[in-house]
């Protein structure tokens, strides 16, 4: 969809995924609905709109829209320095687990998602991480 902010208009989607710090299996029911909450408040405050969320127990996948004043590392920048700093706040107990401080890795994969090709089976893919699928165990980005 379209979306218009100032003084541009713009229809881009990207899919962005990053680790929990080691790898660590962190990501429980918890935890993801604290992540879900806190991403509603970024997207409130900044031009970032999440239309989808989805973790696995080590890893988060985003599907995200921003307006075009942000590079994508801003985005991930933005998303990774608030959460963590908001779970640690809400579960003291992480740190623990991530001695060093930090909840995500560093590294991220950041592609671009178009609405007539891949929209629909990326949106999927991201609704069901950590779900286990019944039919088929690999559910495939590209059909």
């Amino acid at each position: 969809m379209t979306q218009s902010r100032n003084h541009a208009t713009y229809n881009a989607h990207y899919h962005i995924v990053f680790p929990v710090k080691y790898r660590k299996a962190l990501l429980d029911n918890h935890i993801t609905k604290a992540i879900r909450d806190i991403a509603t408040e970024i997207s409130s405050r900044y031009d970032i709109e999440f239309d989808q969320i989805g973790c696995d127990i080590n890893h988060i996948h985003l599907l995200v829209t921003f307006a075009p004043k942000y590079a994508g590392s801003d985005v991930v920048r933005i998303f990774k320095s608030i959460t963590a700093k908001e779970l640690f706040k809400r579960f003291p107990e992480l740190r623990k687990e991530l001695w060093g401080g930090e909840f995500w890795s560093d590294g991220f994969y950041f592609a671009t998602v178009g609405e007539r090709g891949n929209w629909n089976v990326v949106k999927n893919y991201i609704a069901n991480q950590g779900k286990t699928m019944k039919e088929d165990p690999q559910l495939r980005l590209l059909t």
